[in-house]
């Protein structure tokens, strides 16, 4: 959608376009009360700075919505579909999928989520890294982690589908 839609969408409509990049009500209702934006980067500034702490509830809503990474997502939601686009790259080695696989098991018993992270542009082995970095958290430690990986994703989506 041009930016210019987007600043005249009927407030529905522009919802629904950022809810695929993150489904966060409250994020979503800062961005659609601020129209318009005089750019992408007004657009984006403002979505960086939306909503600036995310209840814990949020939080999981918004992950309920993100496959494992390294898993494919299920279903062919547009979200489903962004997914799939951001995770191409994450073929890696079998043994580095594998330390991924055993990294989410461990990281969704011990914090009680799905790992979340900007996949796109990042290899399997980068991944694999900050996955074990961040087993290493604390609960407190990990939530600003969450996130702000979180905005990392919505962000990038965001710049794929508001365009100038």
């Amino acid at each position: 959608m041009r930016l210019a839609d987007f600043n005249a969408a009927p407030v529905t409509d522009a919802a629904e376009v950022l809810r695929l990049c993150l489904d966060i009500p409250r994020w979503i209702d800062e961005i659609v009360v601020a129209r318009p934006f005089k750019s992408i980067s007004a657009l984006t500034s403002f979505a960086a700075a939306a909503a600036p702490d995310f209840s814990d509830d949020e939080l999981d809503a918004a992950l309920a919505h993100h496959p494992r990474i390294g898993e494919p997502p299920a279903g062919s939601s547009a979200e489903a579909g962004l997914s799939r686009q951001e995770q191409s790259g994450l073929g890696g080695s079998g043994d580095t999928a594998g330390r991924i696989a055993a990294g989410n098991r461990e990281y969704e018993e011990k914090f009680g989520r799905v790992f979340l992270i900007r996949a796109a542009g990042r290899s399997p082995e980068h991944i694999l890294v900050a996955l074990q970095e961040r087993l290493g958290h604390t609960p407190q430690e990990e939530r600003p982690v969450v996130a702000g990986q979180l905005r990392e994703i919505a962000l990038f989506r965001l710049d794929g589908v508001v365009t100038p």
